[in-house]
């Protein structure tokens, strides 16, 4: 566990670790980036134990989540993002200091860390948060009770036209192709109808 103290590894940690938190935020759920964050923020944490650190980078950290927040919450608020990026770059930096309150990492180190952490966070983590706000081009809830046109035969599978487009669809009794039918469901992008009997 030698290894964990050295402040160019521990710095890694902490930058890798607050970046698969932050994608954790953006994209939940998935479970790779919250056990990578898990790992990273543990390992860094057993450093941080052992090694002296500042409290102001600390505090800095954890304040450049905030800008993050309000940055995700709406496309085009990329000055957040960039306040975020910044804040949690410098305070990285300068988590552990030398004897003399220096930073102890490794100034290369920490400017290809940086900019590395930088670019990801603005194309991915930005670019993640704009498709997941986007909203889709139709309201699927929207198609129930609408009309359409078997273009196959419909029963456990099949294809119908409703609202201008082509749909996969299913139905409980068996449905020739041509005739009139009305949605009355959906499972997914899957549409569920029935003969219209009153055309």
């Amino acid at each position: 566990m030698d290894i964990l103290l050295n402040p160019n590894i521990a710095y890694i940690l902490l930058v890798a670790g607050t970046f698969l938190a932050l994608w954790a935020l953006v994209v939940p759920g998935t479970g790779l980036a919250e056990i990578g964050a898990f790992f990273c923020v543990v390992l860094a944490a057993y450093s941080i134990y052992h090694l002296s650190f500042n409290w102001w980078a600390l505090v800095l950290i954890l304040l450049s989540i905030v800008p993050f927040f309000i940055a995700i919450q709406k496309p085009g608020r990329e000055a957040w993002l960039v306040i975020s990026i910044i804040g949690i770059i410098i305070g990285s930096a300068f988590f552990f200091p030398d004897v003399k309150g220096q930073p102890s990492v490794n100034p290369l180190l920490a400017i290809v860390t940086s900019a590395l952490y930088a670019v990801f966070v603005w194309f991915s983590v930005r670019k993640v948060a704009q498709i997941t706000q986007t909203k889709p081009a139709q309201d699927l809830s929207t198609l129930i009770g609408q009309r359409g046109e078997a273009k196959t035969s419909v029963e456990t599978e099949g294809s119908v036209q409703v609202a201008g487009e082509l749909w996969s669809a299913r139905s409980k009794t068996p449905i020739s192709a041509g005739c009139v039918v009305r949605v009355i469901g959906r499972e997914g992008f899957v549409l569920i109808v029935e003969k219209d009997i009153s055309s």
